[in-house]
């Protein structure tokens, strides 16, 4: 089912976000994080894709299993990064192939080791390009990604805003965001998409804090900011992974609230391919009388 039509007829969407394990253990885990979360009946999970399509066959399994086997709406990831238009095209034949029916369309990020993105040879520079090839010649439904706090290579806020404009009308049917911390750069970041003529579905990005370097590091590759109290809060307990867990999970679990109780269509879960936090936030937000 198109993940479009989901969100139309399921408010609060649930979604689940994980990458391709490297060896055969590491999937045996990730399946059962994944029954783990089905009980909650996710509006689709998605897969990510690797730097340079370094993970494209296991992505392209991956999803087709969480579909066929598991039973749950799955979406691939897929980048510019490091293919041509032929390589995209087989890519997306592959996941049509496998019952496939949504995409989350990317510029991706510069190869490891690489600081600056390269046009691959007969390819694409621009997210908004993949968009348009995807949607000339398949039928998926086309996710694209938005930066609330902008782009880090993208410093005009207004600039970033026109080039996920330019995403929609090639074809993109909704917005998931970068992962942030402070619910005013979200209800900030749709406002400004209404005011340029964009009222397409932002689900946002929530990602529980669960180690403190782990998320400076994250920050610092995204661009997304941590507010002086959490930080203030994070840095006190730092040595102590307990209690910042749970002032991660509760940080999130209040995000979350917010959001959904403020028109959110869901929240989209960077999980890391890990259940524990991701379940502790369902299960608050539950008892919130948050419905799911």
């Amino acid at each position: 089912m198109k993940i479009c039509k989901i969100l139309r007829d399921t408010r609060p969407a649930f979604s689940f976000e994980f990458f391709p394990p490297k060896d055969d253990d590491g999937f045996d885990q990730l399946f059962k994080t994944i029954d783990r979360l089905k009980s909650w009946n996710p509006a689709f999970v998605s897969v990510t894709y690797g730097a340079g399509g370094s993970t494209r066959s296991k992505t392209i399994d991956l999803v087709g299993r969480i579909k066929n086997e598991i039973g749950l709406e799955s979406m691939a990831h897929l980048t510019c990064v490091g293919h041509d238009s032929q390589e995209i095209r087989s890519v997306l034949e592959s996941l049509r192939d496998k019952g496939i029916d949504n995409v989350l369309a990317l510029r991706g990020d510069p190869p490891k080791g690489d600081t600056d993105f390269v046009k691959p040879e007969n390819g694409f520079g621009f997210a908004s390009e993949l968009v348009e090839f995807t949607h000339k010649d398949f039928s998926f439904c086309i996710g694209v990604a938005g930066y609330p706090e902008g782009h880090p290579e993208c410093p005009d806020p207004r600039e970033g805003l026109k080039h996920l404009k330019n995403k929609i009308i090639a074809g993109g049917s909704f917005i998931v965001t970068q992962l942030f911390f402070n619910n005013k750069v979200y209800f900030n970041f749709v406002k400004e998409l209404q005011d340029i003529g964009v009222d397409t579905p932002v689900i946002p990005g929530i990602m529980p804090i669960l180690n403190f370097q782990q998320i400076r590091r994250f920050t610092k590759m995204c661009g997304a900011t941590v507010p002086d109290e959490l930080l203030a809060r994070l840095e006190s307990v730092q040595d102590d992974p307990d209690a910042v867990r749970e002032i991660g999970i509760d940080h999130a679990t209040a995000q979350c609230g917010e959001l959904l109780s403020q028109g959110a269509p869901g929240i989209h879960f960077y999980t890391l391919n890990r259940s524990r936090a991701t379940l502790s936030v369902l299960e608050r937000l539950k008892s919130l009388s948050i419905d799911s």
